[in-house]
């Protein structure tokens, strides 16, 4: 017989001889239902080890020099396309008047038509519909002691109505419908305008801007600026041929500062409420505003938070630089996934442009200044903070195999105390009877 070595007496395992082992029913029915709860809990560890997490982390927000998307779909059932400008400026000085890249006015029939889709226009200066392509090609329109717009078809003259007043904006002079201008006549752009006025409008599109403090807003009118003052051109508005037939009454089917969470990711994630979901969700989208004042200002103030969604595997090809020459809508989409959007909440506020107070609601000593200009006025401002939802597994690798052993360690030690009592009892019990017998 071999000597022993010095680790036999470390060994743990100690083995039994052959003949001294013992299989019984009992001991097979356990060792099946140990196999089963093994596979049970082993196949829930592993999907633990799947699961994907999400963690949010509060941060400064470090990025300079950025812009912002927004993304608006904002329906207006009383006043025609016509009369309506969408503006944005910011505290750093940038202002964008009228003209808008990206921006659709969809002109709608009636209310009492049913409201359905006219046509669709691009917000630009000029359409092929404008170029008078009949008139002389040394045609050169009169400017009526303005001066011509940067962006006129033919340099240093206003060919068509709507450079003419183009014009007038610039020079901050008031258009009205153009009376004793060849252009306009000869565009009949006066009986366009009484023609469309039972009409309603939708603005949809995207919007690029300052990541500063800012507003854009849609008013009635062509804008300019007086000096300091940002004004609009109000006289086509008021003159409406029925009291009271325009109103700034508006739909905001939907407003959002970024890009949306793709709808695979959500179906991955499910639909579990989460902490980071929250951005997902529009607070200003399928909400309706209605006035039969045409005197009416909307105020929305709202609070903007940037967002960072990354994705599982970011740090592998995150690129931070954003790409300021992509289109509208593909802003802040990252290559890997990643997703650089905005959370908002917001505050409304309304007042009639005539005053007064708030008696009627009980508050007699609530004043409302008096004055403005009539429409929907959206004040951003940006928050300093960044909120980060980082995709991260519940656990790693190395913890799933500690999981796995612990559980197969675990449910073979219980199955062996359980086995031993069954035949610790059964062997008792069979001791009992043949003594009675």
């Amino acid at each position: 017989m071999a000597p022993k070595s010095r680790f036999t007496r470390l060994d743990a395992f100690t083995k039994t001889v052959e003949d001294a082992r013992i299989r019984t029913t009992s001991g097979g029915i356990v060792t099946i239902v140990s196999l089963l709860v093994v596979l049970w809990l082993g196949w829930g560890e592993w999907r633990d080890y799947r699961r994907i997490e999400i963690h949010p982390e509060l941060v400064v927000d470090k990025g300079r020099g950025e812009r912002m998307e927004i993304h608006l779909n904002v329906t207006f059932p009383r006043i025609p396309c016509e009369l309506l400008t969408l503006d944005v400026m910011d505290v750093s000085g940038e202002q964008q008047h009228g003209v808008l890249h990206g921006v659709n006015k969809v002109r709608l029939r009636p209310q009492g038509e049913g409201g359905g889709v006219i046509d669709v226009k691009a917000l630009s200066l000029h359409s092929q519909d404008d170029a008078a392509h009949h008139l002389d090609p040394n045609y050169c329109g009169d400017c009526y002691g303005a001066q011509a717009p940067e962006n006129a078809i033919k340099p240093g003259c206003c060919n068509t109505c709507d450079e003419v007043r183009e014009a007038y904006a610039q020079a901050s002079w008031a258009f009205g419908k153009g009376e004793n201008v060849d252009q306009c006549q000869r565009e009949h752009y006066a009986e366009r305008l009484d023609e469309q006025r039972h009409e309603g409008c939708r603005i949809e599109g995207g919007l690029r801007v300052n990541k500063v403090v800012g507003n854009f807003h849609i008013a009635p009118g062509r804008s300019f600026s007086n000096g300091n003052m940002h004004v609009h051109d109000l006289k086509n508005y008021w003159d409406m041929p029925v009291q009271n037939m325009h109103s700034f009454t508006h739909t905001i089917h939907n407003l959002r500062f970024g890009p949306q969470l793709p709808d695979q990711l959500t179906k991955k994630l499910g639909s579990k409420s989460l902490p980071w979901t929250n951005h997902h969700l529009n607070p200003l989208d399928d909400t309706t505003q209605a006035t039969d004042d045409p005197n009416f200002n909307y105020m929305y103030f709202v609070k903007v938070v940037p967002t960072s969604y990354l994705p599982l595997g970011w740090e592998k090809s995150y690129n931070p630089n954003e790409n300021h020459g992509a289109g509208i809508g593909e802003f802040g989409q990252g290559l890997d996934g990643s997703v650089e959007t905005h959370q908002y909440s917001v505050t409304l506020h309304k007042r009639s442009l005539q005053g007064g107070n708030d008696a009627a609601e009980g508050h007699q000593e609530r004043q409302h200044a008096r004055g403005g200009i009539p429409g929907v006025f959206f004040s951003y401002d940006i928050s300093p903070m960044k909120v980060i939802n980082r995709e991260e597994r519940s656990k790693s690798f190395t913890g799933f195999l500690a999981g796995l052993c612990a559980i197969i360690g675990g449910t073979l030690t219980v199955a062996a105390a359980v086995d031993r009592a069954a035949f610790e009892g059964t062997t008792r019990l069979k001791k009992m009877r043949s003594k009675d017998l």
